[in-house]
């Protein structure tokens, strides 16, 4: 049984709520993107909180038994990227966050269109 993408994007949102992130932006990339349909940013305020962060949306998931396609981080991280499927999840400290600026990265805006 698969989540559907707003439930997925809930669930990580709530978790990280839960244990403290920063600044959680949910972007839709579906448009953009072959590989996945949103990405979740968060900041930690160390790499222990980063670390802690993306190990809770790792258990929640496996908790309802949606297991993480993927977990990706270093001993002492300043990323963790948790790999949802169609969400894909990062999470930073405040300077890895800066200097990858993801959110600029795939911000793409529409050509013609208006935003509303």
């Amino acid at each position: 049984m698969s989540m559907d993408l707003k439930a997925v994007e809930a669930l990580v949102v709530e978790t990280l709520e839960d244990v403290k992130a920063r600044d959680i932006q949910v972007i839709d990339i579906s448009k953009i993107s072959s590989f996945a349909d949103s990405m979740i940013i968060a900041t930690g305020t160390s790499t222990t909180h980063v670390k802690a962060l993306g190990s809770h949306v790792e258990l929640a998931f496996k908790k309802i038994g949606e297991p993480p396609l993927g977990v990706e981080s270093a001993p002492q991280p300043d990323w963790v990227l948790v790999d949802l499927g169609d969400t894909i999840v990062h999470v930073m400290t405040e300077g890895a966050r800066a200097h990858y600026s993801l959110e600029k990265l795939w911000d793409v805006k529409p050509s013609s269109d208006t935003a509303e």
